[in-house]
This record gives C-alpha cells, structure tokens and sequence, in this order.
C-alpha cells in the first residue's frame, strides 16, 4: 500500500507538470501608461503635498537602473483644488537643487538614500508657495494636463483615529531578552469603515512600510482592540525568521500610524498582495487605482506619530 501510494503521488505530479501552461495577463502588451503617485498628509509632521509622474513599462521586460531617469514625465500641468482654493504643483528635480540641500529635500519627502546609494535624477510636483496644507476631513481633487490627457483623482483626508497603550514586551518566554514585540491598543469607531496604514523609523533611519502594511477594520469594528504590531522590515537585506518584525532592545522606534479613505486603502492592499504573493501558485491581481486616465494613487493621510524607547 505504501509503494502504491507514493506511485499515486508521481503520476500526480506528473500529470501536474504536463497540464502546465503559460500565462500572460491580458493587459501584458498595452502601451505605456501615465503612472500617478502622489500623496497630501493631515497631523503630526505632515510632509509637503507631492505628485510623481512616471511612465509604466512592460509586464514582460528587464528594467535597467540607467534608464530610471526616462520614466519621469515632465512638463505637466498639476492642479490641486480643495472647497475653496486651487493650487498648481511646480517640478523640480534634483539635479536642480544646489547639493548640499538634495539630502534634506529628499528626507522632507520620504525618500531615504542610503550613503553608499548613486542618487538618481528624482523629479516631483510640488507646491513651491507653501501655502497648501492638508487638513482633517477635506476632500481633495488632482488634476493633470500632460502630452494631450486629462488625469483626475480625488481622495478625503479621514478623521485620525490614534492609538493608546503602547508597550513592548517579550513575544514568549523563551525569546531572547533583547528582542521585543511591539503591542497597542485602538478604540475603533463602529457603524462606518474605517481604513488603516503604519510605517516604522528605528533610530532616524526613515520611516519604512512592512511588507503588508494597510488593514480595514472587518473583524474589529467598534471594538477596543489591542494587537502587535511588527517593525518593518528592509526589502534588501530582509532579516532572519527569529527577529522578523520585532525591535531590539535600546533602539529609538516611531511609528507613523495613518488613517486613510476607502480607494486609498485598496490601492495598498491590491499592491502589497501582489508583492507577498509569490510563486508558482500565485495569482494574478490588478492593483486598484482611483486616477482616471491613468494609473497609480492619490491619496490622502491622518498621521499620528508615536516615538518611544524599546524597552
């Protein structure tokens, strides 16, 4: 029987190999589309409001670092209109800031280059004035006029919902005791969807996203609801599975705790699948975008920051 049974099996595999056929996604060849990212932030140390334009390339392509520097689409005209005001975004690119101030303006937009790191020629729309502030439960409404399209989107900026009780502790008794879990608590407000989103800083390194970082509140709505939540990691130099997602002992860990509407939160959550489903048994997902006549995000964030001691 245990002869037969593992004949079974290689006739099984077998037969899995020989049905094996290639896919290719439907939208694999279409012609390059204008890629849409950019974000307007509410709360604690809000970054600036700033809109990226790229061109996408071809699912089925090798992606060459010299040729980062073509997919940036330029000469746009970016509109930013709330209620009562409208405001154009202006480009710049690094190439154009005098060097000693590259460094600080990339860190003012989230961008952390590493110093061993060849600093690309980066290009975004800004609001040069100053004068645009994102605000708790404004909507706002993107417009883009490049190379004859109309690209819009809008996003709502959500009221904050903070965390409390933040502590670390041991993640069982017989772990290491310089490695802590990171645990908080939310009151989350019933009777509406609420969308979350969080990044982690240790030790003013930059704020990094975990590999699936966005949740909605489904199984938790109006609950008091305590949970742990894990320190991203780097994509690069991805540590080993005993200290995944937790916080060594001493080290300085913010959190930026966000949140976010509805289309913003499936963008997150369509991209991040994608990325942590890999393999042969994967499945093909379209990203949700909320641009129209083009693709990407524009999004809107309620920041809070926490910082502590992990201790």
């Amino acid at each position: 029987m245990k002869n037969r049974s593992i004949l079974l099996l290689l006739l099984l595999g077998l037969g899995l190999v020989a049905c094996e056929t290639e896919f290719t996604p439907d939208d694999a060849d279409l012609d390059p589309e204008i890629v849409v990212e950019g974000f307007i932030e509410a709360g604690d140390e809000a970054l600036p409001p700033f809109v990226l334009l790229t061109r996408s390339v071809p699912f089925f392509s090798s992606f060459d670092p010299d040729e980062f520097n073509n997919l940036f689409v330029h000469d746009a005209e970016v509109v930013v209109t709330d209620d009562l005001n409208t405001y154009s975004l202006e480009e710049f690119c690094v190439e154009d800031i005098p060097e000693p101030l590259r460094e600080a303006v990339l860190a003012l937009l989230g961008i952390n280059i590493q110093p061993d790191e060849e600093l690309p020629n980066f290009c975004a729309y800004v609001d040069t004035t100053g004068t645009l502030q994102g605000q708790i439960g404004k909507t706002y409404d993107l417009s883009i006029e490049v190379e004859g399209k109309m690209i819009t989107a809008s996003t709502t900026i959500p009221e904050p919902v903070p965390l409390f009780d933040i502590y670390f502790q041991k993640p069982t008794e017989f772990s290491p005791d310089s490695l802590l879990e990171l645990r908080c608590s939310i009151d989350d407000p019933g009777g509406r969807a609420d969308y979350y989103r969080y990044l982690t800083e240790i030790n003013n390194e930059g704020f990094v996203a975990p590999f699936q970082s966005a949740t909605d509140d489904a199984f938790f709505d109006g609950q008091s609801f305590e949970f742990v939540l894990s320190k991203a990691e780097s994509r690069i130099d991805p540590p080993g599975i005993d200290t995944f997602g937790l916080f060594t002992l001493g080290d300085t860990a913010r959190i930026k705790w966000c949140t976010i509407d509805e289309a913003h939160y499936r963008f997150w959550s369509t991209l991040e699948f994608n990325a942590v489903s890999q393999g042969p048994f994967s499945s093909y997902t379209i990203v949700d975008t909320n641009v129209e006549g083009g693709i990407g995000v524009w999004g809107g964030y309620a920041v809070r920051i926490y910082e502590s001691i992990v201790e």
